[in-house]
């Protein structure tokens, strides 16, 4: 196949599914009925990402601002989150839900996953954000430096973050056309190359993702050196 012949492959994706109401509004859905269409393009793109190697995803599931939203589609997309993480444990994955798991916004049926858990070879790290927000995330740093008020410098951050298990992001794809990071990951992301797919989340085509690999391996990587 065409789309395995990378020379260089980011180590770790992350993916801002975007695009869901949109596409719903357009086919004259209800906004909150395009979640559920979101799920296997997800399924489609981590089995991609397995054959070529990759070897750690991360999902931009929902934030704490998306929450904000009528109440029928906070449903509808905590739903969409508990079904893909359910699909995702029945295949070769080392699964972590990341996210403020305190609130009575977390689905509950996705606290056993708030420690990372492997299934089958675990043959992938796969993160799903979940009720995340990036000052949620950030405030851990103020409980890090165990009470002794010690300072925290550069290097110990990426490591006191609340998102610390997961790792620095090589390459951020979002769908739906709109330029932004909406918090994902701030840590993590500081070096990310950020590719943008004007279609939809839900008309996810193989071609995206490898137009988006393709682009990457053309990217000059420095880390600011």
């Amino acid at each position: 196949m065409a789309g395995l012949n990378f020379k260089r492959l980011p180590m770790h994706v992350g993916i801002i599914p975007d695009g869901n109401r949109r596409w719903a509004e357009q086919r004259g859905l209800p906004r909150q009925d395009g979640y559920q269409s979101g799920l296997d393009p997800g399924i489609m793109l981590y089995e991609m990402c397995l054959e070529l190697g990759i070897s750690e995803l991360t999902f931009y599931g929902f934030t704490q601002d998306n929450t904000k939203r009528p109440a029928v589609q906070t449903e509808a997309f905590r739903k969409a989150c508990v079904d893909a993480v359910r699909m995702l444990s029945r295949r070769d994955a080392a699964l972590l839900v990341m996210g403020d798991h305190n609130s009575p916004l977390f689905p509950r049926e996705l606290k056993d996953f708030t420690t990372r858990k492997t299934f089958g070879r675990g043959a992938i790290k796969v993160n799903f954000l979940v009720n995340y927000g990036w000052k949620w995330d950030l405030h851990h740093l103020s409980r890090s430096d165990g009470g002794g008020g010690n300072a925290v410098g550069p290097s110990h951050i990426p490591r006191m973050v609340a998102s610390s298990d997961i790792s620095r992001v090589d390459l951020i794809v979002r769908w739906g056309g709109r330029r932004r990071l909406s918090g994902f990951l701030p840590v993590q992301s500081i070096y990310a190359d950020f590719f943008v797919v004007e279609d939809l989340w839900p008309d996810f085509k193989k071609e995206h993702f490898y137009d988006a690999i393709n682009w990457y391996e053309t990217q000059d990587v420095t880390f600011g050196g």
